[in-house]
């Protein structure tokens, strides 16, 4: 992307619109515009959009030192920078050296890490300006960021509705402008749900593409590093940046980083989309609620003719199955769960609770386990037990492993047809706070259209679709073969030219946001 205008820098109060792409021809331009500048415009962004709650700790001292460190590597004609002054934001569940590392969980309060995650350390090696760490549910656990020990997210386009979950900082990091790149960790669609309900893209790379080395343990097989920002342009270079081998995590693939000169050979290339109408139609009362609602159907069809102006070939799929991915993907995820938070008992790890009198080491790691957990993990933690447990495992988890790779075949084979597959993000638009915490079936019901990208280990990529005033946003999804993520932002980017600019929520409704 070309650096913008000396007339449009001067013109602009504040570079928080840019993109990443922008920010980075005119920081490494020079004046007006230098990394420091750009942080500086970012943390004040930051800190008036408070209210809508999407991070959970800042360090502007720290920022600003990296971004001084950036101006200086440019100013001594050191090598070029990827992402020279871009401000990053990163979720909580992911480590920065000498930050805090809580997942929002009070299991991790205090804690801060010793070490760099390695995608954390890619980005700052190519010169990128960490301004805060987001708001998460707890343990990535939830759809809707409200399970946080922190406390809940506010949607940017209405506070009083919810910003999605598990990466809801970090969409409304991105949605208001206080990072033009923000890193999330995607389970079940813990990115691309709230890159839908904020209107960002978010992308779930294939897994295996990103190393997940420094990022708190969830559900081992599903979950993947993920990238959040206001075009697919960007969320392009910054996979171009955090992907690639590493040594710290054997499931890490062996191959190079993605390149985003491949978009460039896909999109000269005929595509095909895929859509699985009859499934969708299937799928409108799912678990008993509203499920797709037709304000996003229609949207979503709207976005399908965009791709068809756009010189997309679509056609119709079967995605026989489709319904018990969500069944398969909580079997799979609560036991994984509950494997991996086994180990903060208040003796090795995690929270420790007061000893009392008489207290045996199963009673004192039981209040600590008790005490440094809300309810969502507990509730998941019992679950994974469950299904795990003697009498159980054959008739739940190996029956969901068959289920998952059943579902893998079947999502194969309708790839056989097409390029990409094209699915709502999410069935409905942002629904209000509180509203749907005492329905865990309804929230799970959310992840209907992600949860497969997880359980097969395909990208995912979520684009906005066109927003009329007064309405919410939501997302369409496109998911590709295994390291396919160059069909996945060749199709976005067509998507985005015959969408045009989207509306953004201006500052001063952020101001009057009540948390």
């Amino acid at each position: 992307m070309s650096a913008p205008s000396q007339r449009g820098i001067a013109a602009s109060p504040s570079a928080y619109r840019w993109g990443a792409g922008q920010l980075v021809a005119a920081v490494t331009t020079g004046a007006p515009w230098t990394a420091e500048r750009v942080t500086r415009d970012a943390l004040a962004q930051a800190a008036a959009l408070e209210p809508l709650g999407a991070y959970v700790s800042r360090d502007p001292a720290r920022s600003l030192a990296i971004a001084a460190e950036v101006d200086a590597a440019l100013q001594g004609g050191g090598p070029p920078l990827a992402l020279a002054g871009v401000p990053v934001s990163i979720k909580d569940n992911i480590a920065e050296a000498g930050q805090p590392l809580s997942a929002c969980s009070r299991m991790l309060a205090g804690y801060r890490s010793p070490f760099d995650a390695t995608v954390t350390a890619r980005l700052r090696d190519a010169g990128a300006v960490p301004v805060g760490r987001t708001n998460m549910d707890e343990f990535g656990m939830g759809s809707s960021t409200e399970t946080g020990v922190f406390g809940p997210a506010s949607n940017p386009w209405d506070p009083t509705r919810v910003a999605g979950g598990s990466s809801g900082g970090a969409a409304i990091s991105v949605a208001t402008g206080s990072a033009a790149l923000a890193l999330g960790t995607d389970t079940g669609g813990s990115v691309r749900l709230p890159a839908a309900l904020c209107g960002v893209v978010g992308l779930k790379p294939s897994y295996g593409r990103v190393s997940r080395h420094g990022v708190v343990a969830y559900a081992s097989s599903l979950e993947q590093v993920g990238l959040l920002a206001r075009s697919v342009e960007d969320v392009a270079l910054g996979l171009s940046v955090i992907s690639g081998r590493c040594a710290m995590d054997a499931t890490c693939a062996d191959a190079p980083p993605f390149a985003v000169e491949e978009i460039a050979k896909r999109d000269a290339a005929p595509l095909r989309v895929g859509v699985p109408r009859q499934v969708l139609d299937a799928l409108r009362g799912f678990g008993g609620h509203q499920g797709l609602t037709d304000d996003v159907r229609q949207r979503f069809e709207a976005g399908l003719i965009a791709l068809q102006t756009a010189g997309v070939d679509l056609c119709e799929i079967a995605l026989p199955d489709l319904e018990a991915a969500v069944p398969t993907y909580y079997v799979i995820a609560t036991a994984e769960a509950s494997t991996n938070l086994a180990r903060y008992d208040g003796l090795r790890y995690g929270h420790r609770a007061a000893r009392a009198p008489g207290d045996d080491l199963h009673a004192f790691a039981a209040r600590s386990r008790s005490e440094g957990f809300g309810a969502e993990v507990k509730q998941r933690i019992l679950l994974g037990n469950f299904v795990l447990s003697a009498g159980q495992q054959d008739a739940y988890y190996m029956r969901a492993c068959r289920v998952r790779a059943r579902l893998h075949r079947t999502f194969m084979a309708a790839l056989a047809h097409c390029d990409a597959v094209a699915l709502p993000t999410a069935p409905t638009t942002a629904w209000p706070r509180g509203a749907h915490l005492d329905d865990p079936l309804l929230l799970y019901a959310m992840d209907i259209f992600t949860v497969l990208a997880n359980l097969t280990g395909a990208p995912a990529l979520s684009i906005p679709l066109a927003q009329a005033p007064g309405q919410l946003p939501a997302g369409l999804q496109l998911l590709g073969a295994p390291f396919a993520e160059a069909t996945l932002c060749a199709l976005g980017q067509r998507l985005e030219a015959q969408r045009g600019p989207l509306p953004s929520p201006t500052t001063t409704e952020f101001g009057a946001a009540k948390r």
